[in-house]
């Protein structure tokens, strides 16, 4: 084996960091930013629509995870972020340098695990949510921005997964339909 050749498990280079880092940074920023931001604003009213019929802003604080799930577990709530912190970390650390699009998704999460770890710690194990999306007799629980990075960080890393194996399926019924 040539040992110019980099391995899938090489280090990440520069840009990986100039990418990961800052996104968790930014990320966090914006989350912590925008909670405080939002709650203070919001102090004196109940709530503010955004776009009617639609989304409001409100103050929702939330002793779970999504959907209210393991509501009052604040250990468990504050243990598995620092684990998605860590296996997000090893992760990059361990994805090279081609894997732009894992960077940005493992930036993504980590950014949003911060955040709601940070309102654990801070807020007596509450997260402070405060987007409200609604219509007619649908509604959707409050989230933030450490949510909606999470949620985004994981799309990215298994909607292409997804597709692959869509894809591969796919092909092997075409290929039994040919014969």
């Amino acid at each position: 084996m040539d040992s110019n050749k980099t391995t899938s498990l090489s280090l990440p280079d520069f840009k990986a960091h100039l990418i990961f880092w800052p996104i968790i940074i930014l990320g966090l920023v914006l989350d912590l930013w925008t909670k405080k931001a939002v709650f203070d604003w919001l102090d004196s009213r109940p709530d503010y629509v955004v776009i009617d019929g639609f989304m409001k802003l409100v103050m929702a604080r939330n002793d779970g995870a999504a959907f209210g799930l393991f509501s009052g577990k604040t250990f468990l709530l504050t243990v598995v972020p620092i684990g998605a912190l860590i296996t997000s970390l090893i992760f990059f650390l361990s994805c090279g340098r081609q894997q732009r699009k894992i960077h940005i998704a493992l930036g993504l999460i980590a950014a949003g695990a911060c955040g709601n770890l940070y309102d654990r710690i801070f807020n007596d194990g509450w997260v402070r949510d405060f987007i409200y999306v609604y219509y007619r007799s649908f509604d959707w629980p409050a989230f933030n921005i450490a949510d909606s990075l999470l949620c985004i960080g994981v799309a990215v890393l298994v909607v292409p997964m997804v597709w692959e194996i869509m894809l591969e399926k796919l092909a092997r019924i075409r290929d039994r339909q040919r014969k």
